[in-house]
């Protein structure tokens, strides 16, 4: 089988409260009122023990980590969308694994070649999260939301020309708490050099996006 150019791929994405106590003491307004003891201070150990207010209140993080990628899809799932890709991926090199990672599957099967980004984004908090979704967002023309998928998810599919050659890509980012999972998907044909439908691609991402968003949720227990 003769070699063929490939498509573009996606692009590497990517808080002193100080509680001060006065000890009084109680002045009674009556001559014949006893005078009270003084308030015995705490010392030594006693003062040590004594709570004290937190400095700041730190936002819970619900995941503080990228899960594996390479296994958030079914091998099941893997030979359905990428006809011919080895079920197991390829995990991409990230600056900060910790925090994103991303798996690829990628094959050219006949003619028909596919391509499969998952990829899971940790941020300090929800608030960082919802507003990376939001800029995702706004960098995508067209596409809609897709319900029951994590917190929110939308996906965009945008049909591109290179040198006659077409290529379908379809794109689904998902908020989960303070999570990001950006899933890509894309194919063409090199003999009649036309693209899968809109649909199949839709469907294809959307797809990958459920099961990751299932992933994301099982690594964390």
């Amino acid at each position: 089988m003769r070699s063929f150019p490939l498509p573009i791929a996606l692009t590497a994405r990517l808080s002193p409260v100080v509680v001060l106590a006065a000890a009084g003491w109680a002045l009674s307004s009556g001559p014949l009122a006893p005078p009270e003891a003084p308030e015995k201070k705490p010392t030594g150990k006693a003062a040590a023990q004594s709570p004290a207010a937190p400095s700041e209140t730190r936002a819970v993080k619900t995941y503080s980590a990228a899960p594996a990628p390479c296994t958030a899809l079914s091998a099941k799932t893997v030979k359905y969308l990428v006809p011919g890709a080895k079920t197991a991926g390829k995990e991409i090199p990230s600056t900060d694994s910790g925090l994103r990672r991303t798996c690829s599957w990628n094959a050219l099967k006949g003619y028909e070649y596919r391509w499969l980004d998952v990829s899971f984004e940790v941020l300090d908090s929800d608030e960082a999260a919802e507003q990376s979704y939001g800029g995702r967002l706004e960098e995508k023309s067209g596409g809609g939301a897709v319900p029951g998928v994590g917190d929110a998810a939308y996906s965009v599919v945008n049909l591109t020309t290179e040198d006659k050659q077409q290529t379908r890509e379809g794109v689904v980012v998902a908020r989960s708490a303070n999570a990001l999972v950006i899933v890509t998907y894309n194919g063409s044909d090199f003999e009649s050099k036309k693209a899968p439908g809109t649909e199949e691609i839709n469907k294809g991402a959307i797809k990958a996006a459920k099961e990751a968003v299932a992933a994301l949720a099982k690594a964390r227990g």
